[in-house]
């Protein structure tokens, strides 16, 4: 791995502990100039992870707690009228930061997380009728718990399909548990966890990663997992365009983690479910991005698509 990202995730792995897998993801959405989501039971680290990262790096960052009362004016900010020049001012919400954490992103009423639309596809935000451009590096890291516990709010699919990934986390295991203990409660790593990159490293290695080189192979390959997707029987809608492009950057992005500069078959292999499932909608019990049971139903077709599929030597 090269060395800059080496530090990136020794310094995360400071105050995350057990989840090397969750860590490299996130990751791989920074470089790929992706969103991630991470999804699972409260208590496993999502937020904390989400904050590392952020803290990780040498450039703004914002922490959105996401309620049932919240406006999208409380995240994209509000115009007021400036008495001492008389004139109308817009200030800037916490959306307008290069990191941003939108903590239990399914707490928030669907108008609320609408207003995260536009910024996470289009890096800009509209505004009094103004398109206002948000500054690179500008990457979202949402948490959120499964939408069975009371009182949360299923994304809709068209949010969903913004997210780079999906990730879980899951329970770390016991020697991991232990040090959580023994290290957490006395230390606060977390409140002393300094930045070890600069945000023209990001956009450094941005540059970088689009010039991975992805053979004409594997470009078929992905076109090829697509189209059977979308011929499953189970599948209402399968990977779309949108999620072809996301998987091959996303790619990129691990062989340039792995310091390779090219993809190989196994990049996309291993890529193919945090980066596909939650775009795909299962016939039955609605979508399979939305909720567990439908995102457990999604994760065991397409390991049905990648099986039928041969992959390039």
């Amino acid at each position: 791995m090269h060395p800059v990202l080496s530090r990136l995730r020794e310094n995360i792995a400071g105050v995350v502990f057990g989840h090397a897998a969750g860590i490299d993801r996130v990751i791989c959405c920074l470089l790929a100039r992706g969103h991630v989501l991470i999804e699972d039971v409260p208590g496993v680290g999502k937020t904390l992870l989400a904050t590392a990262l952020a803290r990780s790096i040498d450039c703004s960052f914002s922490r959105i707690q996401l309620t049932p009362d919240l406006l999208p004016s409380d995240i994209l900010g509000v115009t007021i009228f400036d008495k001492a020049s008389g004139e109308f001012t817009f200030k800037r919400g916490p959306l307008f930061a290069n990191v941003v954490v939108a903590d239990e992103v399914n707490r928030t009423p669907p108008r609320t997380q609408s207003a995260l639309l536009e910024a996470m596809s289009e890096a800009t935000v509209s505004v009094d009728g103004r398109v206002l451009t948000l500054e690179q590096p500008f990457m979202v890291v949402a948490t959120q718990n499964p939408f069975e516990f009371e009182g949360t709010y299923p994304l809709p699919e068209s949010q969903l399909d913004r997210f780079l990934m999906r990730i879980n986390l899951g329970y770390p295991d016991a020697a991991s548990e232990a040090r959580v203990l023994e290290v957490r409660p006395s230390n606060k790593p977390l409140h002393n966890l300094g930045p070890v990159l600069h945000k023209e490293d990001v956009l450094s290695m941005h540059q970088a990663v689009d010039a991975i080189k992805i053979d004409r192979s594997l470009i078929d390959y992905i076109v090829m997992l697509a189209n059977a997707s979308r011929r499953h029987p189970r599948l209402v809608h399968g990977l779309s365009p949108r999620g072809t492009l996301a998987l091959s950057q996303a790619a990129r992005a691990w062989a340039y983690m792995a310091g390779r500069e090219y993809v190989t078959p196994d990049d996309i292999v291993g890529l193919w479910l945090p980066v596909c499932a939650h775009r795909v909608v299962v016939k039955h019990g609605g979508g399979g991005g939305m909720g567990s049971g439908g995102h457990d139903d999604a994760t065991r077709i397409l390991r049905e698509v990648l099986e039928s599929v041969s992959g390039p030597l």
